[in-house]
């Protein structure tokens, strides 16, 4: 049986994750630093390259996909961003290229936040990246670090774009919108509806990480996203229709971004092309997956 190491084993994609290795045939061998227990876990800080190295050292995994760092861009302390994203993927490729030369792929999730404020409806690799945070900046900061790897470990750098499912937060919008109808609730503060967006189904963007991890590519950058735009005012109307519930939108004027782009989409070409053929669940079943999770 294969293995595979993913750090933040227990995040809500890692979670989806290494259920569809299993069911793949795949062994799985996580790190957290969240308390969990368990013959495939290993208690790792990758901000600490010792600890890290010992646990590659001790997993030798065949593939790597590292999902572990600071994924909320409002994070107070961007020192800790650039030390969690940037250093803490430093110190896994160090430990690869030193514990575990036999890797055969190693995965590393960016984040298509990189491209920053485009007026460029269609979002492909080319884009130049144009970062406007510093969740994005230690993600682009992480992608040049590891180009310099490039011809030591078989490394992809992928850039997911929105995507949801079961288990993720309601800090996220779907998520939220969905809690809302799911009980029923009279009414919900939004910001602008009136956007496009490229939302994908998690499931999805854990066929897509297999995928490339299972492809002959490396020293390579490759979006994961749908390639189609949904309205939120869709999701909003997929919504009441599964739920039998209507519910009254209220703008709130704090949660609006200046500037926001109306339509972004991504474009999943070179995904295709590396890992294809791959297909992409309709929002509205995604939506339906999520809502009969939460009926009572």
């Amino acid at each position: 049986m294969a293995k595979v190491f993913i750090t933040g084993g227990d995040s809500f994609t890692g979670t989806h994750l290494r259920g569809a290795l299993h069911q793949q045939g795949y062994e799985t061998f996580c790190s957290t630093n969240s308390g969990t227990t368990g013959s495939e876990w290993y208690d790792c800080d990758i901000t600490d390259r010792s600890q890290i190295t010992r646990v590659v050292a001790d997993v030798q995994p065949d593939y790597i996909i590292h999902l572990a760092g600071i994924s909320f861009a409002a994070h107070p302390n961007p020192a800790e961003i650039y030390n969690a994203n940037l250093f803490g993927t430093e110190n896994l490729l160090h430990a690869a290229a030193n514990a575990s030369p036999g890797v055969r792929k190693i995965l590393l999730a960016s984040s298509a936040n990189v491209y920053g404020v485009t007026e460029t409806e269609v979002q492909d690799e080319a884009l130049c990246p144009a970062p406007v945070n510093h969740y994005a900046g230690s993600k682009l900061a992480m992608e040049h670090m590891a180009a310099t790897w490039f011809e030591r470990l078989p490394i992809i750098l992928t850039r997911p774009f929105n995507y949801t499912g079961r288990g993720q937060t309601e800090t996220f919008l779907i998520p939220k919108i969905v809690a809302h109808f799911a009980r029923r609730a009279p009414t919900i503060e939004l910001g602008n509806i009136d956007v496009s967006r490229d939302f994908s189904d998690v499931r999805d963007v854990c066929a897509s990480y297999i995928g490339l991890m299972e492809s002959g590519a490396s020293s390579t950058v490759a979006n994961i996203c749908s390639g189609q735009l949904t309205s939120l005012q869709d999701i909003i109307e997929h919504c009441r229709d599964l739920a039998g519930h209507t519910i009254d939108v209220t703008v709130n004027p704090d949660f609006v971004r200046k500037n926001e782009i109306k339509k972004l989409c991504g474009s999943n070409a070179r995904l295709q092309a590396l890992a294809g053929p791959l297909e992409f669940r309709p929002i509205r079943e995604t939506l339906d997956w999520m809502l009969s999770s939460q009926r009572t």
